[in-house]
């Protein structure tokens, strides 16, 4: 579980709310049904016109990454391509064969196949930056869907306070529907901004962080595998991998 991401928009939240009340206003004053209506229907509805199917199903997918990420312990997956260079060096490549019908994760299960098929390093490398940039580009793409979410509810926000004021002009000889038109035309615009830069875009900016690190674990897995197929030393691999650890601190 991501704390940071809970706490986060507490503050963020309570900021505004906080910041509402001590100004003299009410939590009232912020709740307004048409105004979220207009800039979260407005904001969905534009994505949907923007993006693929598959793209929108992606990144409801991963939305959970934003609370509960995957866990990615690179030291733990040195340490297993370590062990399986050394029982490369002793058994052949073949004896990783067992290990790649035991592994649950696709992506390394794929190099250790190819490993076990004979395949050169080069080859290998190829297959496996094909899946690479495959599911990076498909992880970014999803996260950029709540970025243009957060670029679309600010203009909402402002869709909404335009209605809201042609609802005030078209009322003016009814003073009893003057405050329910200013108000969806100010709270709107404080939906708009406050959903795209304490929602939308901090979503998108952590789930690129996310996708970015099952890459760069992944990368490592495809170095690690090719190390392997060119013979080299399993301390050498090691320290190679090593690398990954500090880029990822």
């Amino acid at each position: 579980m991501d704390f940071f991401s809970i706490l986060g928009i507490f503050i963020g939240l309570g900021a505004i709310v906080s910041g509402n009340i001590l100004g003299g206003g009410s939590l009232g004053s912020l709740l307004n049904g048409p105004a979220l209506v207009i800039v979260l229907g407005g904001s969905l509805g534009a994505v949907l016109f923007q993006y693929p199917p598959k793209v929108i199903l992606r990144a409801a997918k991963i939305l959970v990454w934003v609370f509960v990420p995957q866990k990615i312990n690179l030291s733990a997956e040195i340490d297993k391509i370590v062990a399986w260079s050394s029982l490369a060096r002793k058994e052949g490549l073949l004896g990783l064969e067992a290990v790649a019908d035991n592994e649950r994760e696709f992506f390394a299960r794929k190099g250790l196949q190819l490993l076990v098929d004979g395949n050169e390093p080069e080859i290998i490398r190829e297959c496996l930056e094909v899946d690479l940039d495959t599911k990076e580009y498909s992880d970014f793409q999803a996260a950029k869907v709540f970025e243009s979410m957060g670029g679309y509810a600010p203009t909402m926000g402002i869709i909404g306070s335009v209605m809201g004021l042609i609802q005030v002009m078209q009322n003016l000889s009814d003073p009893g529907m003057l405050g329910v038109g200013i108000a969806t035309a100010f709270v709107s615009t404080i939906y708009g901004v406050s959903l795209a830069n304490l929602t939308f875009l901090p979503i998108s900016a952590k789930l690129k962080a996310h996708a970015y690190d099952l890459s760069n674990s992944r990368e490592m897995m495809m170095v690690g595998i090719v190390a392997i197929a060119e013979g080299e030393n399993p301390r050498n691999i090691e320290l190679k991998l090593s690398g990954f650890l500090h880029a990822a601190t």
